[in-house]
């Protein structure tokens, strides 16, 4: 093998792979991308059995040809490059010379038959998705993954669509976010048309796919084996293993009986439970929420520590009601909506609560919190 590349565009497409591939791996060639040149393109691949990211690079191709370097430190040495062209170039069974002007390094390489097959699409035609809705979903779903659960299937958020909206779930046991967003423009208007089974997304896959998914990705492409589902990105190409489970019935667990309901101005309700939130407990980040008429009391305690409260005016005229909430599930939900006012649906200190924004536009949003042991 023989290329030279630009070091902006194969820099751009190398740090793409840093959250794939991990650095300790049982597979040594795991920690390294396969690079494969032909034409006037390089293609990389990168894989932690998971999830896999298929990309191309502009290039200048001499000699042809396929191997694999350590992910990490070719990107850290063309990091550290001028902004121009760099030469890859086989020397030896082994040994990759990689240089440009002055600068000159050797790097051990894998044999190219260790690194693994990927999955391939079958031969149809991709659905097509917006891909700045597909986007926010995941930004407003994606932190209610659970981090480490023994029940494999709260490790993802469930995603489905139909013709006119996409949907997105995630729960970890303690909330649950539910956002769904409007599909127009992303394919068949059709009623039962470019339908899918309901998939449960790896939390891994979410995070990789939203960095491809930049402002100017207006669509994507999707398609969907027995096992793998693909995400087209112009060039990209991002495969994903499916978490192999039944998904919780998310519909049961948003309460029907919420009869009371109170209006909060975002920002002031934001810096109001991090302020309290920070005498609150640090294992269980419980802020007490006293409602009564026309106003609202924030309320933190810590024995060893201190106390904090501060109140709220705000329209509501029902019965007096404590409920007690994790601040930082709270502040999650307030940071995403993006909306000057959110609404709080309550019942009693024992139902759960439920958030939502008032006057999104483009998305619908319910936030369900357990509530907490007073």
């Amino acid at each position: 093998m023989d290329l030279v590349v630009r070091k902006k565009d194969f820099l751009h497409e190398l740090q793409l792979f840093q959250g794939i591939v991990e650095r300790k791996n049982t597979i040594p060639v795991l920690a390294n991308v396969l690079l494969e040149a032909e034409g006037d393109k390089a293609r990389m691949v990168a894989t932690d059995l998971e999830v896999a990211l298929d990309v191309r690079c502009p290039a200048k191709v001499k000699k042809g040809g396929t191997l694999t370097l350590p992910a990490k430190k070719l990107f850290e040495i063309v990091r550290a490059l001028p902004d121009t062209n760099i030469t890859i170039r086989e020397e030896g069974q082994d040994v990759v010379k990689v240089s440009a002007d002055n600068f000159e390094s050797k790097i051990k390489t894998l044999p190219r038959q260790d690194f693994p097959t990927l999955a391939k699409a079958d031969n149809k035609k991709a659905i097509k998705l917006p891909g700045q809705t597909l986007r926010n979903l995941i930004t407003r779903a994606q932190f209610a993954i659970t981090g480490e659960d023994t029940r494999y299937f709260l490790n993802g958020a469930l995603f489905y669509f139909t013709a006119e909206q996409i949907t997105l779930v995630a729960t970890d046991g303690h909330r649950l976010a539910l956002v769904a967003g409007k599909r127009a423009g992303g394919g068949s208007t059709k009623k039962g048309q470019d339908e899918t089974p309901r998939v449960i997304l790896p939390k891994k896959t979410l995070t990789e796919l939203t960095k491809l998914l930049t402002e100017e990705v207006k669509e994507i492409g999707y398609q969907q084996t027995d096992n793998h589902l693909f995400f087209e990105i112009g060039e990209r190409v991002l495969i994903s293993r499916m978490i192999d489970g039944q998904f919780p019935a998310y519909e049961r667990v948003i309460p029907k009986g919420n009869d009371k309901a109170i209006e909060f101005d975002n920002d002031r309700l934001t810096a109001a439970i991090k302020r309290v939130a920070v005498l609150s407990n640090e294992r269980s980040q419980a802020v007490k929420i006293q409602i009564n008429k026309n106003k609202v009391e924030i309320t933190s305690n810590t024995p060893d520590v201190g106390e904090a409260s501060e109140e709220l005016d705000v329209q509501y005229t029902g019965d007096s009601v404590q409920i007690c909430l994790n601040a930082k599930y709270v502040l999650d939900f307030l940071g995403v909506v993006e909306t000057d006012n959110v609404r709080l649906e309550f019942k009693d200190e024992t139902t759960q609560a439920v958030m939502q924004p008032v006057g999104s536009e483009g998305y619908d949003y319910t936030y369900v919190i357990m509530p907490m042991r007073i």
